[in-house]
């Protein structure tokens, strides 16, 4: 996921490189939990400014649902797209003194340029917020904590006491 560019900062605008990626992530964030290996493939693409990055990645990774905390498969696929700018200047015609740039989307004096920085951010806003094992995950008992997707449990259910005076409410 780390590619010398130093040939394609000096080519002409316009110039591209396909780069396959396969790669273990396990190191990546502790939030991310992958299965197997990430893949993807890229694009990229010289600019007046940089080396733009266009392709997309998959990985199957392990996540908690939140409602049985039950361990299960996720597959995430996300887009990459995003202009990096070289630290040194070589062969770019186009450079904005004030402009500020991410250190994420920067390109190494040594003219690598590192995209594990931006699929770990990419995969980390592609993860949902609230996983469910399944759509309709029954969730634990909240007396006893039996996981109720396996059967229901032995506890007796107290009525809502906010809901008792309509107990005594008739109806004609």
């Amino acid at each position: 996921m780390r590619y010398n560019v130093a040939q394609l900062l000096k080519e002409p605008i316009g110039a591209t490189r396909e780069k396959s990626i396969e790669a273990d992530i396990r190191a990546l964030d502790e939030a991310i939990k992958p299965l197997g290996l990430l893949t993807g493939h890229v694009n990229l693409l010289r600019t007046d400014a940089g080396i733009l990055v266009r392709g997309w990645v998959r990985v199957e990774v392990e996540l908690l649902c939140s409602c049985c905390l039950t361990p299960f498969a996720w597959p995430l696929e996300v887009v990459l797209e995003d202009e990096f700018r070289p630290s040194v200047l070589i062969g770019v015609t186009k450079v904005a003194r004030d402009e500020i740039v991410d250190p994420a989307l920067r390109i190494d004096e040594h003219h690598v340029l590192d995209l594990r920085e931006l699929i770990r951010q990419q995969l980390l806003l592609a993860l949902p917020m609230h996983p469910l094992c399944r759509p309709d995950c029954a969730g634990l008992c909240p007396q006893c904590g039996q996981d109720l997707n396996e059967g229901p449990c032995e506890c007796i259910k107290e009525p809502d006491p906010r809901w008792a005076i309509l107990q005594d409410l008739k109806l004609e």
